[in-house]
């Protein structure tokens, strides 16, 4: 799917298709941007990833490519293809792909 042209609603999309992967970096694609949420795809090369953060809201991680190491709250975990993890607000997280990885992330902007 070209990079900029709008997912089209009501028709199915491999998931795989919506960023590409490029050498020595993280890309992005915002799939839906809400008031309430939104929902991002990513793909990291090899060995990239993002530092330590927190967010305001849960998260959903969604593996759909590859394995990559997260860390939350001080506790390490691998996360591989078809595998997904809440990620809690407020609590410290991070990742780097141990391999090219790509992962759907969906945030709901809600407290509770």
């Amino acid at each position: 799917m070209p990079k900029g042209k709008k997912v089209e609603k009501g028709k199915a999309i491999g998931l795989d298709a919506l960023v590409g992967y490029q050498d020595g970096a993280v890309v992005s694609r915002t799939v839906i941007d809400k008031p309430v949420g939104t929902v991002t795809m990513f793909s990291f090369d090899e060995g990239e990833g993002l530092s330590e953060h927190t967010a305001p809201y849960d998260a959903m991680v969604l593996v759909v490519d590859g394995e990559a190491e997260m860390t939350v709250a001080g506790k390490d975990s691998t996360v591989r293809a078809g595998e997904m993890m809440i990620l809690p607000a407020g609590k410290p997280h991070a990742l780097r792909a141990a391999s090219r990885f790509k992962m759907l992330l969906v945030m709901i902007r809600a407290k509770g």
